[in-house]
């Protein structure tokens, strides 16, 4: 690794950490050159901006994010199976990553109308395909719900497993592998004893009037 290479990748993980804590706008060039130890005119020696670092940051997040979907598309394995593995590389990545995966999920979708950004915007789209590929081939195969939207069950399987890294934690008595297990089985199997029994199954054979 080049000199080059090692100060630019000190200026990521500085500014990785304080706009996680501070958010983007509120952080400053100073703090993010007083953070690695050099004067805030050094860093445009490495990038002209700090929407050019925030770019760096998320584009090379999401490659990363990308190759470990990519490594799971080569396996033979069943939708739900996929779907588990799918889980557990985002949870190993928001664990190996915290800071970068707090800036992406709080940060980018504000972000994604930038024109310089546009790297970013495909490979947003490209990590989101192999998510919905696993659940429309197992509502294909019945092995999933046909009634229910693909995207919107992506959707919130997608947000409970980037917002668990608010409150777990990679050291945590309650290991990484156990949540992402315990994710896919209460999205897909339930968490009452009998999830057989439909939302229309459990309300009232007629509703209350209500009262002026």
């Amino acid at each position: 690794m080049t000199e080059s290479t090692k100060r630019r990748r000190e200026i990521l993980d500085a500014a990785a950490e304080l706009f996680a804590r501070k958010g983007v706008g509120a952080t400053t060039i100073r703090e993010i050159a007083d953070r690695v130890g050099v004067v805030a005119g050094a860093l445009y020696h490495h990038f002209p901006s700090k929407r050019a670092i925030v770019d760096e940051l998320v584009t090379g997040y999401l490659e990363g994010l990308h190759e470990r979907y990519r490594s799971i598309e080569t396996r033979n394995l069943t939708p739900r199976a996929r779907l588990q593995a799918i889980v557990d590389a985002s949870l190993d990545a928001a664990h190996e990553e915290p800071h970068a995966t707090a800036v992406y999920q709080d940060e980018y979708p504000h972000l994604r109308e930038e024109a310089n950004l546009s790297r970013a915007s495909e490979l947003a789209d490209a990590v989101q395909r192999p998510w919905l590929d696993a659940i429309e081939d197992g509502k294909r195969q019945g092995a999933f719900r046909d009634d229910l939207p693909a995207g919107v069950f992506h959707r919130f399987i997608r947000d409970c497993v980037w917002l668990s890294i608010k409150w777990h934690h990679a050291d945590d008595s309650y290991p990484t592998a156990r949540l992402a297990e315990d994710c896919v089985s209460i999205f897909l199997d339930g968490f009452a004893v009998d999830h057989r029994c439909s939302y229309a199954d459990s309300l009232p054979a007629t509703s209350p009037s209500v009262a002026a």
